[in-house]
């Protein structure tokens, strides 16, 4: 049986876009698979078995595990099969945690420099969202997601921010992927919120509609465990709303005061 659905197709016959490495398909093909349960949490695999399904050699599967394994997606274990990891509650709010703290502050510079540009693109997405949902088409619906948060970050002059966040809410991202089945209505209206605040340069009202989007997440979690045990990693102590120290792969951005 496969492990990934490919359709029979190969990375190595599939046309290049741009100028992607073998690795970098691999990856990105992987991290679809996981993000999207079409490998859940717990499923194991060899370099040897991906390797021979996607048309590729090792090479290019193991750097694509060792990048998985950086965003915790995977777990390497060596001479046995290589692991889906569990989702962690505590990697899930240290993410938010972070991503939050930027995105507030990112929807304020936003409705200081906000143009019509960026609502008539914002509204765009918003439709596009409406219309994946008519169409049941959750991954879509997922990247149009994504597309709405790194659109406000780079029309504010934020993209950076965007890069910082992207690289840290990988956790975040099944999250949000699994609560799909219920949350899109009102992924919706929370973006028309954050649309409406943003066109009326209602500084406060940005960010507190920012804030709340965000922050549902600790709630969806809680659902989630309950229609899918399995999928989660045993809870860990959790201080306040937010687990463990920071571990953030972010460059520093200040000298430290001397």
């Amino acid at each position: 049986m496969d492990i990934l659905s490919t359709k029979g197709e190969k990375l190595a016959e599939r046309p290049e876009t741009g100028d992607p490495t073998i690795a970098d398909r691999v990856f990105t093909t992987l991290h679809s698979a996981i993000l999207t349960l079409q490998m859940p949490p717990g499923s194991k695999f060899s370099e040897a078995e991906i390797a021979k399904q996607l048309g590729v050699s090792r090479q290019p599967v193991r750097e694509a595990f060792i990048r998985l394994a950086q965003i915790e997606f995977v777990r390497i274990q060596p001479k046995r099969a290589t692991e889906v990891c569990k989702i962690s509650e505590a990697a899930v709010l240290n993410a938010r945690f972070i991503r939050e703290a930027l995105e507030a502050a990112v929807v304020r510079d936003a409705c200081e420099n906000c143009s019509d540009e960026l609502i008539d693109q914002l509204e765009d997405i918003v439709e596009r969202q409406r219309k994946a949902v008519a169409v049941n088409e959750r991954e879509l619906f997922h990247d149009l997601d994504d597309a709405f948060h790194r659109s406000i970050a780079e029309g504010s002059g934020r993209g950076l921010v965007w890069t910082l966040i992207n690289e840290q809410k990988a956790q975040m991202d099944r999250v949000r992927y699994l609560s799909l089945a219920f949350n899109e209505p009102v992924v919706i209206r929370e973006h028309a919120a954050i649309i409406d605040a943003l066109r009326d340069r209602a500084t406060s009202r940005a960010e507190t509609a920012m804030r709340h989007h965000l922050s549902r997440i600790n709630s969806l979690i809680a659902v989630l465990r309950q229609q899918h045990p399995q999928y989660f990693a045993a809870t860990q102590a959790v201080q306040g709303t937010d687990a463990g120290p920071l571990n953030l792969r972010v460059p520093a951005l200040v000298k430290p005061a001397r």
